[in-house]
C-alpha cells in the first residue's frame, strides 16, 4: 500500500534596505541555499546542484534520514529549486521512497515572495502495517509542514541576515 502526503508554504517577506539588490543576491546560489537550509547538512555537488540531508526524523519509533538532491536555477529574478533525486536512509525495507520539491524565491518590489511544495510517496513499511494509512498520512503531512515551517523561519531570519552581510561585504550598503 502506498502512502502519499504533501505540504505547501507561502512566503511574503518585506525587505527594508537594499531591495533593489535582491535579484543580484539571489544569483549567489551557494550562499542563498546555504542560508535557507542548514549548511552543515548541505553539500555542493556542482554549480546549481546540491545534496541535502534532512534532519533525522523519528516516526513511530523509527529513525529515518531523507537525503535529497536539489537542482537550483536562476531565471528572471527568481531562484527555483527542485528535487532531482531522493533516498530514505534508515528504513532498509523501503526502496520506493520518492520526495518531490518545487520551490521558488522571487525578488519583488517590496521584498521576497516564495512558494514551496513538498511531497512524499512511499510504500507502507511492514513494521507499520498495523497503523491505519490515514494516521500515517496525517503524521507524514504534519512532518512535511514542520520541515517547511522550519525553512520558512530560517529564510525570515538567516536569509535576511545573510543578505545584509552580503550587502556590507560588497561595500555598497544603501538605505532604501
Amino acid at each position: 500500500m502506498f502512502l502519499a502526503f504533501r505540504a505547501s508554504q507561502h512566503l511574503d517577506l518585506p525587505v527594508r534596505h537594499n531591495i533593489e539588490r535582491l535579484p543580484r543576491y539571489l544569483l549567489e546560489q551557494e550562499r542563498v541555499v546555504g542560508a535557507m537550509l542548514d549548511p552543515q547538512k548541505l553539500t555542493l555537488l556542482a554549480p546549481g546542484s546540491f545534496r541535502y540531508t534532512v534532519t533525522s526524523l523519528n516516526v513511530f519509533q523509527l529513525q529515518i534520514n531523507p537525503v535529497v538532491s536539489i537542482e537550483v536555477v536562476n531565471t528572471d529574478g527568481k531562484l527555483k529549486m527542485r528535487a532531482t533525486d531522493s533516498e530514505l536512509r534508515g528504513l532498509a525495507m523501503v526502496d520506493d521512497f520518492q520526495l518531490t520539491l518545487d520551490a521558488t524565491l522571487e525578488a519583488t518590489s517590496h521584498g521576497l515572495e516564495g512558494e514551496a511544495n513538498l511531497g512524499v510517496t512511499v510504500s507502507q513499511p511492514p513494521i507499520l502495517k498495523l497503523i491505519p494509512a490515514g494516521v500515517l498520512e496525517s503524521t507524514g503531512q504534519s512532518i512535511l509542514n514542520g520541515i517547511l515551517i522550519g525553512i520558512k523561519a530560517r529564510v525570515g531570519n538567516q536569509l535576511l541576515n545573510d543578505f545584509s552581510n552580503w550587502c556590507q561585504e560588497s561595500g555598497k550598503l544603501i538605505d532604501s
